[in-house]
């Protein structure tokens, strides 16, 4: 049975869990701030509910895969470098994987944007 004060609790965690994301991170920050601008040239370009779907998806793919990526980090800081030589590959990887998320996503924007600006 569905309890309410439980998945208040949980929703509770969850925000707390993005404010530690937001003050910690510095990328995630940017990111936000990136994905503000989107959303706002969305609006003003009037682009199509089909662009618009992908392009949010796109936003909340780099934002959850920065979240990702930052609780590998905090976990493999637990283990230290001195444990296992793979401990600054794995925080490598995770980085690589934000960065592709993040140029396939500015490739995604340029394509849905470039006819809008060169059109106006």
């Amino acid at each position: 049975m569905f309890n309410f004060k439980n998945q208040s609790q949980s929703f509770r965690y969850a925000v707390q869990g993005l404010r530690f994301v937001w003050q910690q991170e510095q990328n995630f920050r940017v990111q936000s701030f990136i994905a503000v601008l989107v959303i706002i040239a969305m609006i003003l370009f009037r682009v199509t509910l089909g662009e618009a779907i992908i392009l949010t998806m796109m936003i909340v793919f780099v934002l959850v895969l920065e979240v990702v990526n930052t609780i590998f980090e905090k976990f493999v800081d637990i283990l230290k470098p001195r444990l296992h030589m793979y401990v600054g590959v794995i925080k490598d990887m995770m980085a690589a994987a934000v960065l592709l998320a993040a140029c396939g996503a500015v490739a995604i924007a340029l394509m849905v944007f470039i006819p809008y600006i060169v059109v106006q």
